[in-house]
């Protein structure tokens, strides 16, 4: 199993998917290997953790959601991909294993190195493309050749949902038929039992103000400003409510840039990049969670804002829909429409409630036990 990240050192999704999979896999009997590019603590996981290159860093590696406008961390970047499949591939004649797992395109120059060194079969199992964190514009060309390579080459390729099975055939030309769906899933024992609200939302919650939460990298692929302009709607019609964008991303400044110029500064709460019991207070301290991406392969968050007891508004171009039918959906870019529905669930109790009592039992059928038994299944068309 290659993948670029596990928690504690993880920046996003990416990590915490091949932990809740590789952990369930386990369970469930496969004898996983999870090779990372860099040697760092990670967490106690029940399967064996192995570093390319055993050299122990410093800090996180570089983020996998750097994008080409990143400059000389993009190139960075890049040269740790290439260095991790020459130390993968070096790694992988020692041990003994029947095929490759490879996670995202970080991993496919890794895992075609193996594959070419040992002749295991290699799946590809695609989290997001360079048209989903781009937007669909300006695409790096040295990524998307990548990516096309990987999945020309696989044995098979897994992909997080059928919105992104539909952009691996349209955009990279490739057979319906070598691409396996397997939505992800989640455990609600893996996040803390904590009570909210998260410490700085104390007196606004006592004061009867409602929240409104976005939880993501501030980047084009996760639609911040559609959110806060979303916001701005709302204000002109309920003004006791704060809307708050925890994460952090290239499009930070931009962001509250245009907080200030809509005059809605008093209104929206930016705590940064949260994680642990901190976020799970956080989920419990929203009356509605809003996922206002532009391409969004998966998206687990909405999944954790539900077993924390939050109801969902989500955005039809995203992987969860799916699955999640218990959820209010709405187009993205219609900011008049997510106005419409943040108000309904503001205004009416019992919308709220119901979406949640729904929501809940809709949820506890996404485990990672089943996304693993769906990945076995393609393990063993091999």
């Amino acid at each position: 199993m290659l993948g670029w990240e596990l928690p504690p050192h993880n920046s996003g999704g990416l990590g915490t998917a091949c932990l809740g999979l590789s952990r369930a896999l386990t369970r469930q009997g496969q004898q996983i290997l999870f090779v990372l590019p860099h040697k760092l603590p990670v967490s106690d996981t029940p399967f064996p953790v192995l570093f390319a290159d055993d050299q122990t860093l410093s800090d996180t590696p570089l983020s996998p959601y750097l994008i080409a406008s990143s400059g000389g961390g993009f190139a960075s970047l890049i040269a740790q991909v290439l260095a991790y499949a020459q130390n993968a591939k070096t790694l992988a004649k020692k041990l003994q294993f029947d095929l490759i797992h490879a996670h995202d395109w970080l991993c496919i120059p890794a895992g075609l190195a193996i594959k070419d060194a040992t002749g295991k079969p290699l799946i590809i199992h695609v989290h997001a493309t360079e048209f989903d964190r781009t937007g669909g514009d300006n695409i790096n060309p040295a990524v998307f050749h990548i990516e096309r390579e990987g999945f020309n080459k696989a044995d098979l390729v897994i992909t997080v949902s059928s919105r992104t099975k539909d952009i691996l055939v349209s955009k990279y030309g490739i057979t319906p038929d070598k691409i396996k769906v397997v939505h992800n899933g989640i455990d609600a024992g893996d996040y803390p039992k904590v009570a909210g609200p998260i410490t700085f939302l104390h007196s606004v919650k006592a004061a009867g103000f409602k929240i409104v939460l976005f939880v993501g990298r501030l980047t084009l692929q996760k639609g911040p400003d559609y959110f806060i302009k979303a916001a701005h709607k709302v204000l002109q019609h309920f003004n006791r409510v704060y809307f708050v964008l925890a994460g952090s991303g290239e499009m930070e400044h931009q962001v509250i840039d245009l907080v200030a110029k809509l005059g809605i500064s008093d209104h929206v709460l930016f705590p940064g990049f949260l994680r642990g019991e901190q976020l799970t207070q956080l989920y419990k301290s929203a009356d509605l969670f809003i996922l206002p991406s532009v391409s969004e392969p998966f998206g687990l968050v909405p999944l954790e804002s539900v077993i924390n007891g939050t109801p969902v508004l989500i955005s039809k171009q995203s992987g969860v829909s799916e699955v999640l039918s218990h959820a209010l959906k709405v187009d993205f870019w219609d900011t008049d429409e997510m106005a419409n529905q943040i108000l309904a669930v503001l205004n009416y109790s019992s919308l709220p409630q119901t979406l949640i009592t729904e929501s809940s039992q809709e949820v506890q059928k996404l485990s990672w036990s089943s996304a693993a038994d769906k990945v076995t299944n393609v393990y063993n068309q091999l």
